[in-house]
């Protein structure tokens, strides 16, 4: 009996045994190594980089075509979207209303000059009667007095006729400027009025472009440091040279010159309205175009990151920083700077620090890696700075 309780002993005693090896072979086979990401060391470089600032792109003129005279479009010169040069005719309104007044007007020149003859005549005539006093000189003044009348009536059919003939001038509409046609949304035998809320086209003379964008107080303030000048315009002019990104993130043949700074702050958004002029002279851009003005910036000294080991989390930007226990801690950082493929941070790491390069997406505050470090100089040489 007491043999057989033995045996039932060390059979649980075998049985607990193998559970355990068991156990620890399965946690052992469950627990994956830790993976191997690449850790870039964060360096410092003396480069250019820029800021980016959102503009919206204008002609250097853009103008309304509207008629200054009531009536019907008789002719429409040109086609929508053609270039057209300053004075060239673009559309004629009826004149023949117009046509009449210049003519009405004229006869009334005519009528009025005669008559100044007619007392001219009466003067002379009274003048010598006067001399050899067979009249009196009452007569003559009032005689002068009517020639005067005469002449100021001359006068004003003559202002008359100048106004009949500017007003049907307007009948024919030019371009004030050379440049491209809009659209045209009026057809002939439209009825035109000079009051009308749409005008009949524009013209947008865009040998150059201005770009518009905004600068907030702390940009401004900073720019006045940066650059030499006693004003904003000598400041302006020390400037270097900006870049445009277009609609497709391509960078704009022509570089643009800073050019206006408002006369103030607005003060619902706290920013400022700058002005940038590029060339245009194949005619690349247009009115209404958006982009970015890009300009430079010397950065001295800068921590250098590249942009793919960040991560944003509600308008932060985060690195994962690797411990020296070989785990890795996410850490926020303040971007002073970029290139296209680079960060420059002003705050949040030091010279020194590892970070890991790529495959953040797997990663969290405390996981262990097995860093497999990069070299600046290869990532450069990949992908250059």
């Amino acid at each position: 009996m007491k043999t057989i309780t033995k045996i039932k002993f060390i059979v649980l005693l075998s049985s607990i045994i193998l559970l355990q090896n068991c156990t620890k072979a399965a946690e052992g086979a469950g627990a994956p190594p830790p993976p191997e990401l690449p850790v870039y060391t964060v360096i410092t470089s003396n480069t250019s980089t820029f800021q980016e600032f959102p503009a919206a792109l204008e002609g250097k003129n853009n103008v309304e075509i509207r008629s200054q005279v009531d009536g019907y479009l008789d002719k429409i010169y040109v086609e929508e979207g053609a270039f057209v040069r300053a004075g060239q005719p673009l559309f004629k309104i009826d004149s023949r209303s117009y046509g009449e007044q210049v003519n009405m007007s004229s006869a009334n020149l005519q009528a009025a000059n005669a008559n100044i003859q007619k007392m001219k005549v009466e003067v002379d005539r009274l003048t010598t009667l006067v001399a050899e006093k067979v009249v009196s000189d009452v007569q003559l003044k009032t005689a002068k007095a009517n020639y005067a009348v005469a002449v100021a009536t001359a006068a004003q059919a003559k202002a008359a006729l100048s106004g009949s003939r500017i007003t049907n001038g307007f009948t024919t509409i030019t371009a004030p400027v050379s440049g491209y046609l809009g659209r045209i949304p009026y057809k002939k035998g439209s009825l035109i009025s000079k009051t009308d809320a749409t005008p009949l086209t524009f013209v947008s003379d865009i040998s150059e472009i201005y770009a518009y964008f905004s600068i907030s107080e702390i940009d401004f303030i900073a720019f006045q440091k940066k650059y030499v000048g006693a004003t904003l315009e000598e400041k302006m002019r020390n400037m270097p040279l900006v870049d445009l990104v277009i609609a497709d993130n391509t960078t704009y043949s022509e570089k643009g010159k800073m050019k206006m700074i408002d006369g103030q702050f607005d003060k619902s958004t706290g920013a400022i309205t700058v002005r940038a002029t590029f060339p245009n002279p194949n005619g690349t851009l247009r009115s209404g175009n958006t982009g970015k003005v890009r300009m430079p910036q010397l950065m001295s000294n800068a921590l250098v990151i590249p942009q793919e080991s960040t991560f944003e989390i509600q308008d932060k930007t985060y690195v994962y920083v690797l411990g020296k226990d070989k785990t890795v801690t996410s850490k926020p950082v303040t971007i002073s700077g970029k290139t296209d493929n680079y960060y420059f941070i002003s705050e949040g790491l030091k010279k020194g620090d590892q970070i890991v390069f790529t495959g953040l997406g797997s990663l969290k505050d405390g996981v262990p890696i097995k860093p497999k470090m990069i070299s600046s100089d290869s990532l450069f040489t990949a992908t250059p700075l």
